[in-house]
């Protein structure tokens, strides 16, 4: 693989997938990073990138759904993998504007999958980049694995798992050489600040309520950025094609003890001028319509075949991301002051961020 497209680089995963293949002594080819540029979308984010790897990195603002300008796209660059991270991935958001969900989701890969069966003979590998919210909800045991059934439960993981269907299908149907990675909830620099670590994060430093949904019982596993980025990486090289692989974090948490280890690291890291804890902002809200309650990953496939295992704890990936946010507060600015990112607030949440709910 020389010229891999990445759709959606300018977003949280994968500007940081863009930043781990430039670095990664594996990788000597090039990346052609294709974004519409839509609200989470921020061509800032690889700056650094154009500068360092100005030879072996490439922007071209393009929507995934334009066949017509992706498909000179991959000419122009002669494109021979694709890793597909292009998505509208908010939960809120889709439960507002699913069209938006089904259309970038849905048609969008449906697009590229058409693209890469066109250039079959020149294509490597179709990588698509989903979710483990495909699965459902679990109960108070088990863990999600790769046998298990789709149980879609939002407009935006019934969007992904309907993705994921057709990748699979274009392998059984036409031959494409693909993989898929379901993973689990993602943290890390450049993550917009809608998400539930941000903005817990954000809130707290400006003395704001941290809203949580009902009483904080829903549990996710936390998957640090860098960590996912190396198991698609391994996924990419050396994964069975047609096969799917769960990608988790080996971190389970319940929402209300991930937002009070924020406000405790918090209290050690920035405390507050009158040293009171963090603690005291959360607030109880009223829980969003099918909040699934429960997510947690079997990797083990991931692992018995390709050796991947994640690096990061949470109390170190958590560290860093904090870190990362407080030395990047022009960015989170900027993010912030956003037409979208207010217009968002102001349609979802009366535009009073303090009362958005994660």
């Amino acid at each position: 693989m020389e010229n891999i497209m990445v759709t959606g680089g300018c977003g949280f995963i994968g500007t940081n997938f863009i930043y781990y293949m430039l670095s990664n002594d594996e990788f000597k080819g090039r990346i052609i990073n294709v974004d519409k540029l839509t609200y989470a979308g921020n061509p800032d984010n690889l700056l650094a990138a154009e500068k360092k790897y100005a030879r072996r990195y490439i922007f071209e603002k393009a929507d995934i759904c334009d066949a017509q300008a992706m498909a000179a796209i991959f000419d122009r660059y002669a494109v021979d993998a694709i890793c597909n991270f292009a998505a509208e991935s908010h939960v809120d958001r889709s439960i507002a504007e699913p069209d938006a969900f089904v259309k970038t989701n849905i048609e969008g890969t449906f697009r590229l999958l058409e693209l890469a069966r066109q250039n079959k003979e020149q294509l490597k590998l179709f990588h698509h980049v989903s979710t483990d919210e495909v699965y459902g909800s679990l109960g108070v045991k088990g863990r999600f694995t790769e046998q298990m059934p789709y149980r879609p439960n939002s407009p935006y993981s019934a969007s992904k798992a309907s993705s994921d269907h057709l990748v699979r299908a274009y392998f059984k149907t036409y031959g494409l050489p693909v993989t898929i990675s379901n993973c689990s909830n993602n943290y890390g620099p450049y993550q917009f600040p809608e998400k539930m670590i941000p903005l817990m994060l954000l809130n707290a430093l400006e003395g704001k309520p941290l809203p949580v949904y009902g009483e904080g019982g829903n549990v996710r596993d936390w998957l640090y950025v860098t960590d996912h980025c190396q198991a698609i990486w391994k996924i990419m090289q050396a994964g069975t094609r047609g096969e799917m692989y769960n990608i988790g974090g080996q971190c389970e948490m319940a929402n209300i003890d991930l937002v009070g280890c924020i406000c405790d690291l918090l209290d050690d890291m920035v405390p507050r001028a009158d040293a009171s804890p963090q603690r005291n902002l959360i607030t109880f809200v009223k829980d969003r319509p099918g909040h699934d309650r429960r997510y947690a990953i079997d990797f083990s496939k991931l692992t018995d075949e390709l050796g991947w295992l994640p690096q990061e704890t949470f109390e170190s990936g958590i560290r860093k991301t904090i870190e990362w946010y407080l030395d990047h507060q022009v960015w989170v600015d900027q993010i912030k002051n956003g037409a979208h990112y207010q217009r968002w607030m102001k349609q979802q949440y009366g535009g009073d961020e303090k009362t958005s709910p994660l």
